[in-house]
């Protein structure tokens, strides 16, 4: 369907969700496509900058706040996995409801330069600035800031700093902080600081957003201090958690200098104070450490740090910076997406990118949280985001990685297996929210009644298995996921005599979480089907090719190939009723049968509904938090046809109010398959710039991880238009009008293979690896080397 056929009923389901986009003025943030620059200080937006501005490596976090420790909104130092856990306290119990909360933990923060030029403090808020420009660079995968301030006395003082959270050494952070007095001679005192914080919550009655604690987190195990070095060592109160921090120095300046240090439990300081001459510089290099484990000796954790510091402090700056840079080249090279004909596009792409770049790089044993690295949104937890939204690009991409990651979930199996077994059901459920893998949702409705997180695991495993053909994943442990989940299924729902023995599951909640509790939500069914089948090739395959591994398998999981059987039944007959008068699809068995949310009556600062409306009134009304039958209909989209597409998209889509952020990019993927290009772009460009735009008015908290993985879904899925069903890749490009091209690599099956689409043509290229067949429109063709192939584009019929 093209876009003359088609923009008369995109304009019809114009969306009826406000949305307030903030557009800085684009004097004070420049395009430029690798990178964003900050080209004069906003205290309006230091919130905002602070998250924008953060560094991470997956491993290591730290928020973009400034060195001088001020101004600052909401500092932050993290690290993946480091939490504290706390009793979550009911009005109400009730037997099975989550026992133990799990919070990341704002950790010692070694960040801190100070800087006082005779004696002037440098305030950035306060301080007269000549010139201002602070650069995320993501090329060179660093926060780079240039200073010209004017001392109350008249001297003019240029800083420059670089900060960089390295990802070829996962515990480091580099610093480097340069001062020189262009007019007049000065003294400039540094003081390099180490501190823990002791930071509550926000106040506000907001789920997406930390809970405080009451008194100190952090408490302190030992001490370090010698030279310019300080090791800083504290304990979790109450998950007992140890963290090692540390920091060491190079200085260099031609001035005379004084040292000296100070260390306390919970602080400590460098202070170097330096006599210079007009334009002669000081220049500090700041080395930082932070290693964290459970059941580690003091001594140990201390001496990994230590360890780490003398190994980096040896390598140099220089080396790390390029190191650094050689790390980005790479990733770019083999994970960029080229658009042409909207710098601004291709600005807020890039950052998405680099944002899920820095979420994943260095999770090795680790989930990625909600937020990353870059902020306390979501109290640091996992979610199905990891699997659903952010595995696609990194399978694609950097597949090692993706298989790292999807192991961080076997490794939690046995957790899964207890809480299954707390809910009175056979196999494994996993957590909707966790840390630690234990179950941290304290609304159950909205929490453990998502089961679908099982089957969406088991989803990621699967696509990823099909994209690599990785034996060793499967028998490391991914088909014990998938059969533990397919077990759990079978226990979960029944075969109903009232709908001709047809399977049903009861009482879930889909991704839909303004419709919680419901009898065979759509998706849930469809991917708990999927899960089965899943579990059912995937035995058959270790059985078949593996023979001894499979006698392990059966052994570890005590396997009974009559399970096999019932799974084929249950996935036979699984309930997916189609609404005979409309053709749609029911969400759930009763979604149909409730009044229309009435959105004309409903004022723009009552968004999101979740903050000014009850459950129970939601859950009354057809209105959708997300996309939730639409979002079956991406994932799963072999089993629709395109007119049922367009039909379910038509009804669902004015309903959905978008008030997650993980609605848009899947929205946006639908629209352009079933030809509503308008509505794909508008849908795109609001996941695109929900961090830069802070269209949910929370970017404070942090950046949304799965929306950003969502950016490359809606470029690589939507516009170009890429299905993965099957074990093939089949594509049906649809270039949107305002771009001239758009361009992508991608990782299959041990080959890199690029996609080149412009508007009227369309090219593959076999970057590396044997040749392999490829489709386009559905037509079959041989991709081999140095023999690009050439196409037309498509068009939705």
């Amino acid at each position: 369907m093209n876009e003359a056929k088609g923009g008369a009923r995109a304009k019809r389901l114009l969306s009826r969700v406000p949305r307030t986009r903030i557009h800085p003025p684009s004097e004070n943030f420049p395009v430029h496509p690798w990178g964003i620059t900050e080209a004069r200080y906003s205290h309006e937006l230091l919130g905002q900058a602070e998250t924008i501005c953060a560094l991470a490596n997956g491993y290591l976090g730290l928020r973009g706040d400034f060195e001088e420790g001020t101004p600052v909104s909401r500092p932050g130092v993290f690290l993946n996995g480091f939490h504290e856990t706390w009793p979550i306290v009911y009005g109400e119990n009730a037997y099975g409801f989550a026992k133990t909360g799990q919070t990341i933990v704002n950790a010692t923060d070694a960040k801190i330069i100070r800087l006082y030029v005779d004696d002037e403090p440098l305030e950035i808020h306060k301080a007269r600035l000549l010139e201002y420009r602070r650069t995320l660079d993501w090329r060179a995968g660093t926060l780079d800031r240039e200073i010209l301030w004017e001392t109350p006395s008249g001297k003019h003082v240029a800083i420059s700093s670089r900060r960089m959270v390295s990802m070829t050494h996962r515990h480091l952070a580099l610093l480097t902080y340069e001062v020189r007095c262009l007019n007049d001679t000065a003294h400039v005192l540094l003081s390099s600081e180490m501190t823990t914080r002791r930071l509550g919550g926000t106040g506000e009655p907001d789920p997406r957003r930390v809970t405080g604690f009451d008194g100190s987190v952090l408490i302190p195990l030992a001490q370090r201090a010698r030279g310019r070095r300080v090791i800083l060592c504290h304990q979790t109160r109450s998950s007992e958690i140890a963290l090692a921090c540390g920091m060491d120095h190079q200085l260099t300046t031609a001035g005379r200098c004084r040292e000296s240090s100070r260390c306390d439990e919970n602080r400590a300081d460098v202070v170097f104070s330096v006599d210079l001459g007009a334009e002669q510089p000081v220049r500090l290099t700041k080395f930082l450490a932070y290693h964290f484990a459970e059941e580690c000796e003091v001594d140990e954790l201390c001496n990994r740090a230590e360890r780490t510091l003398d190994r980096n402090m040896e390598i140099g700056e220089t080396r790390l910076f390029e190191e650094q840079r050689a790390h980005y080249d790479a990733f770019w090279e083999r994970a960029d997406v080229e658009i042409e004909g909207d710098p601004r596009v291709q600005q807020a792409v890039r950052f998405n990118l680099f944002q899920v770049r820095q979420a994943t790089a260095r999770a090795e044993g680790h989930g990625v949280p909600a937020k990353g690295l870059t902020g306390q949104g979501y109290e640091g937890h996992y979610f199905w985001d990891g699997e659903i939204y952010v595995l696609p690009y990194v399978t694609y991409t950097d597949p090692r990685l993706a298989g790292n990651l999807l192991l961080f979930r076997w490794a939690q199996l046995d957790r899964a297996r207890a809480r299954a077994k707390e809910l009175g059901h056979e196999g494994a459920l996993f957590p909707w929210r966790t840390i630690n893998g234990d179950e941290a949702s304290a609304y159950y409705a909205a929490g453990t009644a998502a089961y679908h997180i099982n089957a969406d695991i088991a989803y990621a495993m699967r696509k990823y298995a099909a994209a690599t053909l990785d034996e060793h994943f499967l028998l490391r442990g991914g088909v014990d996921v998938v059969v533990e989940t397919a077990r759990m299924w079978l226990s979960l729902g029944h075969f109903s005599e009232r709908r001709g023995g047809a399977f049903c599951i009861n009482n879930v909640t889909g991704p839909d979480e303004y419709t919680a509790v419901v009898d065979n939500n759509r998706f849930t069914n469809m991917m708990a089907r999927e899960n089965l089948r899943a579990a059912i090739r995937g035995v058959q395959r270790v059985r078949e090719s593996h023979p001894k591994d499979f006698e392990q398998l059966a052994r570890r999981t005590q396997l009974d190939m009559a399970e096999l059987d019932a799974w084929e039944r249950a996935a036979e007959r699984m309930y997916l009723p189609v609404d005979e008068r409309t053709g749609i699809h029911p969400q759930d068995d009763s979604f149909l049968d409730k009044p229309r949310w009435e959105f004309a009556q409903i004022p723009a600062d009552k968004h999101p509904l979740l903050l000014h409306y009850h459950p129970l009134t939601l859950y009354r009304r057809q209105v959708i938090k997300q996309a939730d039958v639409v979002m079956a209909m991406f994932l799963l989209g072999a089993d629709f046809t395109l007119d049922e597409k367009r039909r379910n998209f038509d009804y669902y889509d004015p309903l959905t109010t978008r008030d997650s952020s993980l609605s848009s990019c899947v929205q946006s993927i639908v629209a352009a398959e079933v030809g509503y290009e308008d509505k794909a772009m508008e849908y795109f460009l609001e996941a695109a710039l929900v961090d830069l735009g802070d269209i949910g008015g929370n970017v404070v908290d942090g950046v949304h991880v799965a929306s950003a993985g969502g950016v490359w879904m809606a470029l690589v899925y939507g516009f170009g238009g890429m299905l993965d069903h099957d074990g093939e890749l089949d594509f049906h490009p649809r270039l949107p009008s305002q771009w001239s091209r758009l361009r992508f690599p991608l990782a299959w099956r041990d080959r890199r293979i690029e996609v080149d689409i412009r508007r009227t043509e369309v090219s593959y290229r076999l970057i590396d690896g044997p040749a392999l067949t490829l489709k386009h429109g559905g037509e079959p063709f041989e991709l081999a080397p140095e023999s690009p192939l050439i196409r037309r584009p498509g068009a939705v019929e």
